[in-house]
C-alpha cells in the first residue's frame, strides 16, 4: 500500500482540536514554528528543546521579588512579568524587555473568578480593553495538566502535561506560551488567597518551590 499501512491495520485517530487557522504571534514571529514544539522546564526554570538545547531562561532579582524575567539562551530579556499585589484576581502584567511602561504592555493574565477550584485564567493582549479574553488557560482532568486555548474557543494552542513538559501547536508563538507558564507556575499564594487550583498546578513539578511564596 502506498501509505505503508498493512491491510487491516487500524489507522490512528486524528486529534479532535481544530488547528490554528492563523499564526498566533504575541512576542515575536521568530518564535513561530511550522511543526509542533515540545519544551521541557527543569528545576532551575531553564527551558530546553527535546534535544536538550537551552531555549529560554527564567530569572528573578533579589530586589524585585514580584517580577520574573524571561530571557533567551543568550541572556537577553524578552519579557518581564510583574505580579500586581492587592488585586482580587491575582493579576499579572507582561512587558516587553525590562520596561514597565504601559506602551510596552504585551498581555495581562488574571484568574477568571475570584474563587475557583480549578485553574482558569483569562489572558488579554495589551491593546484589549474589553471583557472578552484573547486566550484562556484551563486546568485539565489531571491536576498536573492544563490547556491554553484561543479565546473562549476550543482551539488548542498548547498543553502543559506530565510534570513540566510543554506541547505547543504549530504556528503558535512558543515564547508567549512559556511566559504564560511562568504565570501559572508562580500562582501559588501569589495573591494571598492560595486557592486549591493554583496550588495543585504548582505540584506540576516542584520547579518553583519557594518562588510562589517569594512572589
Amino acid at each position: 500500500m502506498a501509505t505503508g499501512q498493512a491491510p487491516g491495520n487500524p489507522i490512528p485517530a486524528m486529534r479532535t482540536y481544530p488547528p490554528v487557522e492563523h499564526p498566533v504571534v504575541v512576542i515575536g514571529p521568530q518564535y513561530l514554528a511550522q511543526y509542533p514544539v515540545e519544551l521541557a522546564v527543569n528545576r532551575d526554570f531553564n527551558v530546553s528543546g527535546i534535544n536538550g538545547t537551552l531555549i529560554f531562561q527564567v530569572k528573578s532579582k533579589l530586589l524585585s521579588p514580584r517580577r520574573r524575567f524571561l530571557k533567551d539562551a543568550a541572556g537577553n530579556t524578552l519579557v518581564n512579568l510583574r505580579h500586581k499585589i492587592r488585586t482580587m484576581h491575582g493579576k499579572w502584567e507582561a512587558f516587553r524587555g525590562e520596561s514597565e511602561e504601559q506602551s510596552d504592555l504585551i498581555f495581562t493574565a488574571k484568574k477568571s473568578k475570584m474563587f475557583q477550584f480549578k485553574t482558569e485564567l483569562d489572558v488579554f493582549l495589551g491593546n484589549n480593553k474589553g471583557e472578552v479574553p484573547d486566550f484562556k488557560v484551563k486546568e485539565g482532568n489531571s491536576e498536573s495538566s492544563c490547556s491554553i486555548l484561543l479565546g473562549d474557543s476550543n482551539t488548542m494552542l498548547a498543553q502543559v502535561h506530565g510534570r513540566h513538559t510543554l506541547a505547543i501547536m504549530p504556528n503558535v508563538d512558543y515564547a508567549f506560551i512559556v511566559a504564560l507558564v511562568v504565570v501559572i507556575l508562580n500562582g501559588d499564594n501569589a495573591d494571598g488567597h492560595g486557592d486549591a487550583a493554583t496550588t495543585s498546578l504548582n505540584v506540576l513539578n516542584g520547579v518553583v518551590e519557594g518562588l510562589g511564596s517569594a512572589a
